[in-house]
């Protein structure tokens, strides 16, 4: 499968294989096994194993399709314990994934990169680079953080940042078609916003009164344009021309064959711009996801 289907990415994070609670009475293993089985057919692109450490990264290992269909991101270690730490925890990830190299590292906190290790744990990330560990090195951000100015001064090759119907702020401020302009491959991430707009008005958590109305108002909009959450969601991320990649979590195998067909179905004719919200709890998914 092509077109926007292959520009979807998955975060394994989200398959459960952390937590010792088996997915549909089977266990995570067997659960991720199918999800990337669905994944490498329908030929999804970019698999993110980020928040995945230890046991789980080895029962992903053991659960990804060989050959390996997918261009593999893995995180990087704190730099809070120095540069040997962080190259160590590299190549143990890499061991633990069965595979000899990654397409990606990626630096999940900028705190790593402005702390007094910063400069000595990039540079770290950049030699392995170069020794062919992985293709490229990467940074995630978050709306509220200078990412032109991280692009600049680091000039990553990767930048991970939030974007969704609900969240357009680095895209309505032209801060995405920015960060592509100047070489980043921009990975769309949190693209649900934590299953926000999926929520019924009834289970909206307290600390979201303020946005109720206006989430009511999206959900309206996206019925009368005879759609629904998921396709709408996937409609407008897969349609942002500034996102190389698209990276959507799901739990469980019949989670993702629903977002493939989202993503394969023609997006909905409904008017993006005006499905933004502005609230700043609803937008720090912090505040309010474990209500």
């Amino acid at each position: 499968m092509s077109g926007p289907v292959s520009k979807l990415g998955l975060n394994a994070a989200q398959f459960g294989l952390d937590s010792s609670s088996s997915l549909r009475s089977r266990p995570p293993q067997a659960e991720a096994r199918e999800i990337l089985g669905i994944a490498a057919r329908a030929g999804l692109g970019v698999l993110d194993s980020q928040g995945l450490y230890g046991h789980a990264e080895s029962l992903l290992g053991e659960a990804l399709p060989r050959p390996t269909p997918f261009r593999i991101t893995i995180g990087a270690a704190r730099a809070d314990r120095g540069p040997m730490h962080v190259e160590n925890e590299a190549r143990a990830a890499l061991r633990r994934l069965q595979v000899e190299r990654a397409d990606a590292i990626v630096v999940s906190s900028m705190h790593d990169l402005f702390g007094p290790n910063g400069d000595h744990f990039w540079n770290t990330l950049l030699a392995m680079k170069d020794e062919g560990l992985f293709a490229k090195v990467g940074v995630s951000v978050h709306a509220t953080d200078d990412s032109v100015g991280i692009m600049k001064r680091f000039k990553p090759d990767i930048v991970q940042a939030p974007g969704s119907l609900l969240d357009q702020r680095l895209l309505a401020d032209g801060t995405l078609a920015r960060l592509a302009g100047m070489g980043a491959e921009v990975h769309l991430r949190s693209i649900f916003l934590n299953g926000l707009l999926f929520l019924p008005p009834d289970r909206v958590p307290a600390q979201l009164k303020g946005a109720s109305g206006r989430l009511s108002r999206v959900r309206r909009m996206i019925a009368e344009g005879r759609s629904d959450p998921l396709q709408a969601a996937l409609g407008f991320a897969l349609s942002r021309v500034e996102a190389h990649s698209v990276l959507v979590g799901v739990t469980s195998a019949a989670e993702l064959s629903a977002v493939v067909a989202a993503a394969a179905s023609p997006p909905p004719d409904l008017d993006w711009d005006d499905m933004a919200i502005d609230d700043p709890i609803a937008l720090d998914p912090s505040n309010w996801a474990a209500a």
